[in-house]
């Protein structure tokens, strides 16, 4: 089978298609996110949940960060991920418990702090429930969270009844 050969401007154009082409995914990935490190980004209990991350949380892509133990999902970020913060003690914020991993609760506006409770060391998610669902971002993340051993779990007002007395 024989190939008509292409004039110069046609093979001219041609390399110019497949070099924007092979541009497009140069030019649509996003600088590395702006992410404080936590207090305690450093500790080795962190490495196994953040090589446990999922690569999507909904429709949200994992982008890199630039800093240590840390993540975030979506362009731009709707959700970002801290692991080394401090460790909450008790509260009476809500704590929810997805999936066995038991979070911490805080409603801001319009950003929602979800912290992990009774493993150490600790993860923050920051995040806006009107742009993604929350139950979605514990879903996803639970896997992850879950590489951190607990130590605590929460207790509801139900738990706080069925206490024996005290002698």
């Amino acid at each position: 089978m024989h190939r008509p050969q292409l004039s110069l401007p046609a093979r001219a154009a041609r390399l110019a298609l497949i070099g924007s082409l092979a541009a497009i995914p140069l030019t649509s990935c996003s600088p590395p996110v702006d992410v404080p490190a936590a207090k305690d980004a450093a500790n080795p209990a962190c490495a196994p949940m953040m090589v446990g991350l999922p690569d999507a949380i909904g429709d949200y892509a994992l982008r890199k960060t630039n800093s240590q133990a840390t993540a975030a999902w979506g362009d731009p970020s709707l959700v970002i991920l801290r692991c080394g913060v401090n460790v909450p003690g008790p509260t009476t914020d809500r704590c929810v418990t997805v999936n066995g991993i038991d979070w911490v609760i805080k409603e801001g506006n319009p950003v929602w702090t979800l912290t992990t409770y009774g493993r150490e060391p600790a993860t923050e998610i920051l995040m806006d429930p009107d742009k993604i669902s929350s139950a979605t971002v514990l879903a996803d993340l639970a896997a992850a969270a879950g590489k951190v051993p607990a130590a605590r779990n929460c207790v509801g007002q139900e738990d706080l009844q069925n206490l024996p007395p005290s002698q």
